[in-house]
């Protein structure tokens, strides 16, 4: 394979291996790391060649274009991280401006591990599991690794995660801890080591299907050539676990996965691993404990809950038991658990076991507890509360990286000053106990894509385990990670900010399944009852739909009115003597009230700027940028309810905005394609609810935000323009643009064989319930919707208050509201768009107070700003 690679001008793979003078005798002194793509061989191991020549095959310039590729990729599947203080799991919302998701990085090459190495390595993530489940058994009953003088009782009872509350608890079935994760580096012999273990609530395990999802799509080819084992089969085990652990007389337990909210540095994570489970996402709001059990609130009812999926750490997961402060958990669910009326995994307290300290104890502790040697050994790691671990730590602070034993960041005293270091070492003096050094990894070596072809990046690994019958089932790969150019751990807690790589693992023929993983994903049961609809989705998540139906619609109508103003705008710029000129005014003042918070255009201000500015000014309320907002604020939120196309979607919308905002001295062409961008994708959004969404209360409450909101744009539209009447040719232009904004000029030509009146206009905008973007039509598509919601009884107020709406439209003479008074007003149209604006405003507040958690008085227009967190 060499040779091949040498043949003709230097590959990329040749560049990147002759870093260490690859084709320099083998027994070369050179200082090296381990290469993940050779070894310590400085040949390719097996599996790497067919990477290697596509790689060579892609080139410098293919590898740039591939790396946009993966970036459009991630965009268009909504994968995000959302950067968070360290260790913040907040009491209290966090500033929404300060917390915005980011975009999530992923190198396009693979890691790829062979299945000798995977074998070797799997052996020793079970078994870690294994003990570290023995661990926390002991630790919350018996306790006699601590009277057996095992471990110091020291690190487990001063330690932050360890929680009293939780002694006794147990979860059903021969495991407590459930979920494991395993931070792993490659020392420069090959072998694998542990940096920590997570057992909190590990993450990640979404974002590696995520990452392999995007590589197996922009390297198709060498993806099937490859075929590394795949990932679906352990979330699969996961959902049969999960399952496994409810409690006893369970039939069909009703699983929730349990969120800090959108807000969360591993939202996307949450958010996919429930979708790929296919349970509901829930926060602390959707859920109460009534009677000792947990219940999960529906619309009208509660719902009980057998089993939770927890991605809040355990100390906030019960403001009366545990944290008071706490805004994310459940009041009484930690009485819930100890009555066993609920399973929640990972079991409280179990973040005890991801004190670094516990460290050098486990080889003692897997030959105590399991009669066997430990096969993963951690990174050489000391105790500096014992005397002899912090003397060689103090000698050999320079080779330390310092972690705390409880929350708290890490500290590389090498990168520190002489001042800093003397201080560190009085610090560690005085308090011991709180202290581990941790010899510095020694990273593995991988190619990734650089600024000039292939780049020898530093990497590490997060793998994963789950409990699953009789032993433990490991993801086929994980989350790899592209480690700091500093020799220090991966971040303690969380996948994110660093540039991720996709784990892939080689198959072996005819590979003998383990026998904890499921052979097959077919039930041959009985059939399963579906969950009913009207407990499909709590009160929380159809209010978040509501106002995605909201924000969607507010976006679209807004967007067909700056198109229309700003063709208006454009066709009389050079000509303002024009009789027709006097029509951009009212347009523009016609944005305003749409906009409802935006500012009026300043007297001589170039209405072009300010157009502009409609769509790009994301902190002025009422613009397209702070509608677009609330509209992906509110679609995290409810991810799991949504297809994957709508991140596709509005990473389109994004992308344009973006292309706009990056061209300052735009002329208009970029504007114009920005409208266009913005209005298909809207477009598109209401095509995948059409076609896509069952029918459930979800989707009615969704689209009864869209028809309120679509009638209160046209409402205000109409008062702007019509209500007032104008010379006949600026009359004439301003109808026009009216009817295009509301998507009904065709239909109006054709009706009214080309006669403009205002009366007919009104006729067909508001009461001709044939044309969907009547006031007509959207009342009685409200009055449907609220008829097929469960438990509707007729007589609720908002059905009264639809039906004395759709009373005052069938009693409107459109003759009547073009009756023009003495001071040039139509009075009637004034009085009937100043109820219909009431009555939509009553509506929604009567919608909220009945459907939603809670209820908010709607403010007016462009003001409705939902709180995203704490709620």
């Amino acid at each position: 394979m060499t040779a091949v690679l040498r043949t003709g001008a230097e590959s990329l793979v040749e560049r990147y291996l002759s870093r260490y003078g690859m084709f320099a005798p083998v027994d070369s002194d050179t200082p090296r790391r381990y290469d993940e793509m050779t070894g310590t061989s400085g040949v390719l191991l097996p599996g790497w060649a067919e990477i290697a020549g596509a790689l060579d095959s892609i080139g410098r310039d293919g590898l740039a274009a591939l790396t946009d590729l993966v970036d459009r990729k991630l965009e268009d599947d909504g994968v995000t991280y959302t950067p968070v203080s360290a260790g913040q799991q907040a009491a209290t919302p966090p500033d929404a401006a300060a917390v915005a998701p980011q975009r999530w990085e992923l190198d396009p090459v693979p890691l790829l591990i062979d299945a000798g190495d995977w074998a070797r390595l799997e052996s020793g993530l079970r078994q870690r599991s294994v003990l570290l489940d023995a661990l926390l058994t002991d630790i919350y009953s018996s306790r006699s690794v601590l009277t057996g003088g095992l471990v110091p009782p020291e690190l487990i009872f001063e330690h932050d995660h360890y929680l009293r509350q939780a002694h006794g608890i147990r979860i059903p079935g021969a495991h407590q801890l459930f979920f494991h994760a395993v931070d792993v580096c490659r020392g420069p012999e090959g072998a694998f080591q542990a940096l920590g273990d997570r057992t909190q609530a590990p993450s990640g395990a979404g974002y590696a299907m995520a990452d392999r999802r995007v590589v197996s799509r922009v390297l198709p080819e060498l993806f099937r050539r490859s075929a590394p084992r795949g990932l679906g089969n352990f979330f699969h085990s996961i959902l049969g676990s999960l399952q496994a652990v409810a409690p006893t007389g369970a039939e069909n337990p009703r699983i929730v996965v349990l969120s800090p909210g959108t807000h969360s540095e591993t939202a996307f994570d949450q958010a996919f691993l429930a979708s790929m489970l296919g349970l509901p996402l829930v926060e602390s709001a959707d859920l109460t404990v009534r009677g000792g059990r947990l219940w999960m609130r529906a619309l009208g009812r509660y719902e009980p809950v057998d089993v939770v999926l927890r991605r809040v750490d355990a100390n906030w997961s019960d403001p009366l038991d545990l944290r008071p402060d706490s805004q994310l958990g459940v009041v009484g669910l930690t009485e819930a658990c100890r009555r066993g009326t609920v399973t929640v995994v990972n079991s409280l307290g179990s973040g005890v076991l991801e004190n670094p300290g516990l460290l050098p104890y486990l080889p003692a502790l897997a030959r105590e507890l399991l009669g066997e040697d430990l096969k993963l050994q951690s990174v050489p790691t000391f105790w500096c509360g014992e005397a002899s671990g912090l003397s060689h730590v103090l000698a050999h602070l320079d080779d330390m990286v310092l972690r705390p034993t409880g929350a708290g960041a890490s500290v590389v005293p090498s990168l520190l000053s002489q001042g800093e270091q003397d201080a560190w070492r009085t610090r560690l003096a005085a308090e011991p106990t709180r202290w581990v050094g941790q010899q510095r990894a020694t990273f593995s070596e991988a190619p990734a894509v650089g600024a000039d072809g292939l780049a020898a990046r530093r990497v590490g690994m997060r793998l994963f385990t789950v409990a699953h019958q009789s032993g433990y089932v490991a993801m086929a790969g994980g989350l790899g990670r592209v480690v700091s150019d500093v020799a220090s751990p991966p971040r303690d807690h969380t996948p994110g900010p660093s540039v991720a790589k996709d784990i892939w693992v080689r198959s072996v023929r005819a590979e003998p399944t383990s026998g904890a993983e499921p052979v097959s994903r077919l039930d041959s049961g009985p059939l399963v009852e579906p969950v009913e609809m009207a407990a499909a989705a709590s009160p929380r998540v159809l209010e978040d739909l509501f106002w995605l139906g909201r924000y969607a619609e507010r976006t679209e109508d807004l967007t067909r009115l700056l198109i229309t103003a700003r063709g208006l705008a454009d066709t009389f710029r050079f000509r303002p003597y024009d009789v027709g000129a006097g029509s951009v005014p009212v347009l523009l003042t016609a944005v305003t009230a749409v906009s409802a918070a935006y500012p009026a255009l300043a007297q001589g201000q170039d209405p072009a700027f300010r157009l502009r500015q409609v769509v790009l000014d994301a902190a002025t309320p009422g613009t397209v940028a702070q509608s677009l907002a609330g509209l992906q604020e509110t679609a995290r939120a409810v991810r799991d309810q949504l297809s994957g196309d709508t991140w596709m979607v509005l990473a389109g919308v994004d992308r344009a905005i973006a292309e706009l905002a990056a061209t300052p001295d735009d002329t208009g062409a970029v504007l114009q394609s920005t409208h266009a961008a913005i209005l298909s994708g809207m477009l598109a959004l209401s095509g995948l609810a059409s076609e896509n969404m069952v029918r459930d209360p979800g989707w009615r409450l969704m689209d009864i935000g869209r028809r309120l909101e679509r009638g209160q744009q046209l409402a205000a539209l109409l008062r702007t323009t019509l209500t007032r009447v104008h010379p006949a040719d600026v009359e004439s232009i301003v109808i026009e643009s009216v009817l295009a904004v509301a998507e009904s000029g065709l239909t109006y030509r054709r009706r009214y064989r080309g006669r403009v009146q205002v009366g007919t206009v009104l006729e067909l905008l508001l009461l001709d319930a044939g044309n969907p973007r009547s006031l007509a039509y959207q009342v009685n598509a409200i009055s449907e919707d609220l008829r097929m919601l469960p438990e509707a009884s007729g007589t609720s107020r908002p059905e009264r208050l639809t039906e004395e709406l759709a009373t005052t439209l069938r009693r409107a003479r459109p003759a009547q509201m073009d009756d023009v008074d003495a001071a040039g007003t139509r009075p009637e149209l004034v009085d009937f768009l100043a109820h219909v604006h009431d009555a939509l405003r009553n509506l929604a507040d009567a919608v909220a107070t009945s459907h939603f958690w809670r209820s908010r008085p709607m403010l007016p227009l462009g003001q409705e700003i939902r709180p995203g967190y704490g709620r």
